[in-house]
């Protein structure tokens, strides 16, 4: 199996995490089989060495959850938290005393579901208060794999990972920074903008109104950008996944809402979201199969997407209706569930949803 596809399991794993409920529970499903697909075996304490202990200072015997040898060297520390756990930085407080005490390049804090890594890239031997790269097996893109790739066995360089690492960190830094400004705009950003289109005074009124209009604004241009990513993708001829997918212009979708004919109770009524979801995921799989076999099938507590509207043929779950949107994405009759902020993140999921169709074709086949 490749990473990708090991990934793609642990991330399943993951979503089950109310049955991962200790540290000790979360190393065995989700990190140690992560630190295998890497490459490292697990099960030979003179790579992969458990509760390693270095004395600092007056501390003795505290100790690191996992450290990694490679070419005969101590590279990599690792500390490690239940799936639950918010990552913090308080939580890497080992990491940063057995950094300077050992000849480790990299310090890894992970709960199995994320993964930051740490250098020092801001003083000398002294692990950096913030990570220059975060890797999550819940959403990440080719480039996160092939940094997260750099950490395994067989392409692990010092070097490479150290030339890289500084502009990753501005990177993320810059990404969030931007993200914080586009969602919610501050008052210099605002001023920025304003100054170079309006002409009169930056009354307070004038920036409010521009830092309302720059939200709008990205919204447009992440939408349209979307848009034409899809276009030129349904016009290539060939049949390569689409990455990205947004609402095409489809026949109206049928949805009868009656117990009687689809065999839900009374009273269930598909939502707008819904629907404008399932259009997505028609959209989406239009490039694979005939859309009109995608069908919707409204439930208590999810709408259902199948193929050929067969229950033995589920595509995905909806789950919008509560405070928690998520979406479960069906991979060999197991439901894999993502959390969404609203039905545009489903273009981010457009690999797994064709994954899935993609399955019931070969078995049909």
């Amino acid at each position: 199996m490749t990473l990708r596809e090991q990934l793609v399991t642990l991330r399943a794993r993951a979503e089950r995490s109310a049955e991962l409920l200790t540290e000790e529970a979360t190393k065995n499903a989700l990190i140690m089989p992560a630190l295998k697909a890497l490459g490292y075996d697990v099960f030979d304490p003179s790579i992969v060495i458990p509760e390693f202990t270095a004395d600092f200072g007056v501390k003795k015997g505290e100790k690191v959850d996992y450290a990694l040898r490679i070419g005969g060297e101590i590279q990599i520390l690792i500390e490690c938290k239940p799936v639950q756990a918010d990552l913090s930085t308080s939580h890497a407080s080992q990491l940063y005393r057995y950094f300077s005490v050992t000849k480790a390049r990299f310090g890894i804090l992970t709960n199995g579901r994320e993964w930051r890594f740490f250098t020092d890239l801001d003083s000398p031997n002294k692990m950096d208060d913030k990570p220059f790269f975060i890797f999550s097996i819940n959403d990440y893109n080719d480039q996160d794999l092939l940094e997260f790739e750099k950490f395994s066995a067989g392409s692990f360089s010092v070097d490479g990972i150290i030339a890289a690492a500084s502009d990753l960190k501005l990177k993320s830094l810059i990404s969030e920074t931007l993200r914080k400004e586009f969602s919610a705009p501050s008052d210099e950003f605002a001023r920025m903008i304003a100054r170079r289109i309006h002409g009169g005074n930056l009354t307070a009124e004038v920036r409010t109104r521009f830092a309302s209009l720059i939200v709008a604004c990205v919204a447009d241009i992440l939408r349209d950008q979307a848009n034409q990513r899809l276009k030129d993708a349904i016009d290539r001829p060939s049949s390569a996944t689409v990455s990205v997918a947004i609402p095409a212009s489809l026949p109206p979708v049928a949805v009868v809402n009656t117990a009687e004919a689809v065999g839900q109770p009374e009273g269930i009524k598909t939502t707008e979201e819904e629907l404008e979801a399932f259009r997505i995921i028609r959209a989406i799989l239009r490039k694979d199969v005939d859309f009109k076999r995608i069908a919707i099938r409204d439930a208590a507590s999810y709408c259902a997407v199948l193929l050929d509207d067969n229950n033995r043929k589920p595509i995905a779950r909806l789950y919008l209706e509560g405070k928690r949107k998520r979406v479960g994405i069906f991979r060999d009759k197991t439901e894999t569930r993502h959390d969404i902020e609203g039905v545009d993140d489903l273009y981010s999921l457009a690999d797994a949803l064709v994954a899935a169709v993609r399955t019931y074709a070969q078995s049909d086949s």
